[in-house]
């Protein structure tokens, strides 16, 4: 490789390590007030509503994903990088995991709960939303505990970079090796993934073909405080259903770059970067979207029936 090239990679990495470090930086401090707007009626008494605990849960989540992703490897984006070892890939490799799978989790969580609010009220379904907020918060702690038991295994089979004699590859000494995967991991965790997503899908499927209805119903019968009541759930489902369509537009992508990641090694170590900048994408995005949703009260259109 000549060294025009060395020089020209070299950029790109640090261009796109500036990049992930400025989404940490403010996809961090983003999450926490997220964090601290939903938890903060807990001090005061109050209990939560649903939305407000799994949103936590989701800051919380987001967060963890965003400080491994940024630290403490690529914040030395001028200084030399230590290689890694088994302990670190393995720790770093669980918690990234754990936190990708809550986020996955609590986001259907969140859309299965919106949609349930959202359907014509019957009997079963009366008795159903009595007992949502219990449910929601079992749900939430649910997602923990899957996911930490679920990503134990896997993480073990990683291991720290591979040794080679070759130069061209060196850069792979700050890659973890995945070499231990077997073919039933991979379909696990396909499987993890497609079950969740697919619930995503099908929730904002009915949430977009309720709301449709419902408008062609009740566009000409609505009082004024009617409407407005309308107005803020339909808002909210919008919300989630942009929640969900970045989630799995960024999961995605991701999962294409992975791919490549997989199969070109030569540019295995900046294809980690855009991966690394996907995967914190939604992180970053997410609180965003939920709080800056309504200009004038954010947050308020989420919360409040």
């Amino acid at each position: 490789m000549s060294a025009h090239k060395t020089a020209l990679k070299t950029t790109e990495e640090v261009a796109l390590q500036m990049v992930l470090l400025c989404q940490v930086g403010v996809g961090t401090v983003a999450n926490i007030i997220l964090f601290v707007h939903n938890f903060s009626p807990v001090l005061t008494g109050i209990r939560l509503e649903p939305k407000q605990v799994v949103l936590s849960h989701i800051a919380v989540a987001s967060t963890l994903t965003l400080l491994v992703t940024g630290f403490p490897d690529n914040v030395m984006v001028f200084a030399p990088r230590n290689p890694l070892t088994d302990l670190k890939c393995r720790l770093e490799y669980f918690i990234r995991l754990v936190s990708r799978s809550i986020n996955l989790c609590s986001t259907c969580v969140l859309s299965t709960y919106q949609c349930v609010t959202l359907l014509p009220g019957n009997w079963g379904w009366i008795m159903l939303r009595g007992r949502v907020p219990n449910l929601v918060n079992y749900s939430c702690y649910s997602c923990w505990l899957f996911s930490i038991l679920n990503n134990v295994y896997i993480s073990m089979t990683v291991t720290g970079p591979l040794k080679t004699c070759n130069d061209t590859v060196s850069k792979s000494k700050f890659l973890c090796s995945t070499s231990g995967f077997s073919v039933v991991i991979v379909f696990l965790r396909f499987a993890h993934d497609a079950t969740f997503i697919s619930i995503m899908a099908w929730t904002s499927v009915s949430m977009v073909l309720l709301l449709h209805r419902h408008h062609q119903r009740t566009q000409h019968i609505l009082t004024p405080s009617q409407d407005h009541r309308g107005h803020a759930e339909t808002r909210a489902t919008k919300t989630i259903l942009m929640l969900v369509v970045t989630f799995v537009s960024l999961y995605l992508l991701n999962f294409i770059c992975i791919i490549c990641q997989t199969f070109l090694m030569d540019s295995r170590l900046w294809l980690r970067h855009i991966g690394e900048v996907l995967a914190v994408s939604f992180p970053t995005i997410s609180p965003f979207l939920l709080i800056l949703r309504d200009p004038k009260d954010p947050c308020s259109v989420l919360f409040n029936h």
